[in-house]
């Protein structure tokens, strides 16, 4: 081998993460007997010496955890900080955060900081299609509201599939047979799970379902107005909106009273400011952002007391909060 054995050699050599490695440097009882064997004679053989500089700065890590999201200014993303950082405040520990605005690349450079800022555990609200390269990281990892591809590890969120189902059928139920679905892009992995509630609620009810009535393209209100307008502008409109987002409601509600509109029937997903107060006011899917970001920190709080922890996909329960626009008849 050439130059100096760096730790995560050993670790490859012992065939470990490289955090069970510097477990096993740090003494950490928590590492079985069988992998510490296994570790300590990577070291020997590989006459492995630990920089003692840097594991004396490696002091702290446990003090701050990363929080990665899509947007800080999104409102959900906003209420999820909020409760992570209260959270972890009772552990004794701060939180960095930062935003993706879904660049893939941005979300790999924002973890590489963040590890060499020493974090203790990163909370990720992922985006791309491979988060392989999380494997070997050197602080866990828990996803939050959205499932990652290419790796299994702590989850917590919704059922987004079964809470749009409730949704349709919600309208279904009150007499609507023409109903429009407003969502993101079906590339986020929260945003499919809805469409394929809102078709499957469709189906299970025996109703056709209308491509023409689904506009899976609003990543933010803007788009979701221009798809609302555009949707009332039909020979045929629908007399009933799915909206699947916050942002996405944020520019259907104003779009309907914009247009005279406000007879429509609105289910949406997720609350938002002022949503009580409107006439009508806005039936929604309470997808609570506090009590998933809560359950988050949590979960990585104990990942990071205990890395061999059985991985878990934590779901938090959402209800439904009839208030008047997802209750009107055609």
């Amino acid at each position: 081998m050439n130059g100096r054995t760096i730790l995560r050699d050993v670790a490859d050599a012992a065939g470990v993460s490289l955090r069970t490695a510097s477990r096993v440097l740090n003494d950490d009882h928590r590492v079985a007997a069988a992998t510490r064997l296994r570790v300590q004679q990577a070291m020997r053989e590989l006459r492995f010496q630990p920089d003692e500089m840097a594991r004396s700065l490696r002091a702290g890590t446990d003090a701050t955890i990363g929080l990665i999201v899509e947007s800080i200014a999104d409102p959900f993303f906003s209420a999820l900080t909020e409760a992570v950082e209260a959270a972890v405040a009772v552990d004794g520990k701060s939180v960095l955060v930062a935003s993706t605005h879904r660049d893939s690349a941005a979300e790999r450079r924002i973890v590489d900081r963040m590890l060499q800022r020493r974090v203790g555990g990163l909370l990720i609200s992922p985006t791309g299609d491979d988060h392989s390269w999380l494997a070997n990281t050197s602080a866990p990892v828990v996803f939050v509201d959205r499932a990652a591809y290419g790796l299994e590890a702590d989850l917590v969120g919704i059922d987004d599939h079964r809470a749009a189902v409730e949704a349709v059928n919600h309208l279904i139920a009150h007499g609507h047979r023409r109903i429009a679905y407003v969502g993101d892009t079906p590339e986020i992995t929260t945003s499919a799970a809805r469409l394929a509630g809102y078709r499957d609620a469709l189906t299970s009810s025996g109703l056709r379902v209308s491509e023409e009535l689904i506009r899976s393209d609003c990543a933010a209100a803007p788009a979701a107005g221009a798809a609302t307008a555009a949707l009332l502008d039909r020979d045929d409109p629908p007399t009933a909106i799915f909206s699947a987002g916050t942002r996405c409601s944020l520019g259907v509600v104003p779009t309907l009273h914009a247009h005279g509109r406000a007879d429509i029937a609105l289910v949406g997903f997720g609350d938002f400011a002022m949503a009580d107060t409107l006439r009508p006011a806005i039936t929604v899917i309470d997808h609570s952002a506090h009590e998933v970001g809560r359950a988050a920190a949590a979960r990585l709080i104990a990942r990071i007391a205990d890395p061999e922890l059985r991985v878990e996909h934590l779901q938090i329960p959402v209800r439904l909060i009839e208030r008047g626009s997802g209750e009107q008849r055609p």
